[in-house]
């Protein structure tokens, strides 16, 4: 666990160019790894919600990892999404995780039938105990049918495997409620959609978003003036990045961030079908954002 141990700051949620035949890009997406290392994000986390998870295929999936495992090299934590409907399929990813070199797997629950609180205890024990990697609990409501619960929680975090916890349901007040019952056993990483300022004052540790593919220079930037303090530069500069977020907010995620790697020059293409590709109204909006932020 020793590669991973004490997961902090910036890990963009990478996107996932696919080609037309459904072959991984493979040039763009180690392009991009080696882009966001040299502009000093902390981490990198393929097979998120940017990633369209719910999109590829296994194959997909699993080279999506590898790409970026070896251009990585090393150099920073690769924590991968794990994301199934059935126990046996998390489990099965998770240890092809682990063998195809990760340092950590962010696991997520799919649900068709809602789930109780131990319906969803159950999976996210199963994952953490099928590997020996540190663990990253992920919660999204807005997207989720079974949610993981304040007790559930409190529950997984006294699992010793199971590290942090990402939470983007947009409510700073519940990550207020998991610090307070978790203490020191989980740490919390914020979503774009909080504002990661307030969350890194409250206590959290860093911020798993994929808006950070865009602007890792500016969230380094802005996770170092948390980390030292300087709250009145913070505040400044998340203001100004707000403005991406709440174009974010307007459209498809996934065509957001593809659609503003394509005005950055990378070829990663558009979102999985039946998404859509980004509009030429939310491209402009997109384009305007970066501009203001000097990520053009």
């Amino acid at each position: 666990m020793s590669a991973a141990q004490g997961l902090h700051g910036v890990f963009p949620y990478l996107v996932s160019p696919v080609d037309a035949a459904g072959s991984v890009k493979d040039a763009v997406l180690a392009e991009l790894c080696t882009d966001l290392i040299d502009q000093g994000v902390h981490g990198l986390t393929p097979l998120g919600s940017t990633g369209e998870f719910a999109y590829l295929s296994w194959e997909q999936k699993k080279r999506v990892v590898q790409v970026v495992v070896e251009a990585t090299g090393g150099r920073v934590p690769v924590v991968a999404g794990v994301a199934a409907t059935t126990i046996a399929d998390a489990q099965f990813q998770a240890r092809e995780m682990e063998r195809l070199g990760c340092s950590g797997i962010l696991a997520v629950l799919e649900a068709y039938f809602p789930l109780g609180d131990d319906g969803v205890y159950a999976y996210f024990e199963a994952v953490a105990k099928a590997v020996s990697l540190p663990v990253v609990l992920y919660t999204n409501p807005n997207f989720q049918r079974s949610d993981l619960s304040l007790p559930v929680i409190e529950r997984l975090s006294r699992l010793e495997n199971i590290v942090a916890i990402k939470d983007a349901s947009t409510n700073t007040g519940r990550l207020l409620s998991i610090l307070n019952r978790v203490g020191d056993r989980l740490q919390v990483f914020s979503a774009s959609a909080h504002i990661p300022a307030a969350v890194m004052l409250i206590g959290g540790v860093g911020w798993m978003a994929g808006p950070a593919c865009l602007v890792a220079r500016q969230s380094v930037m802005l996770y170092e003036l948390c980390r030292n303090g300087a709250w009145p530069q913070a505040v400044t500069l998340q203001r100004k990045l707000w403005d991406l977020n709440q174009a974010f907010a307007k459209y498809n995620l996934a065509a957001c961030i593809k659609g503003g790697l394509e005005l950055q020059g990378y070829a990663v293409g558009d979102p999985l079908p039946p998404q859509t590709p980004l509009s030429a109204e939310g491209r402009e909006e997109v384009r305007r954002a970066l501009q203001a932020v000097d990520a053009l």
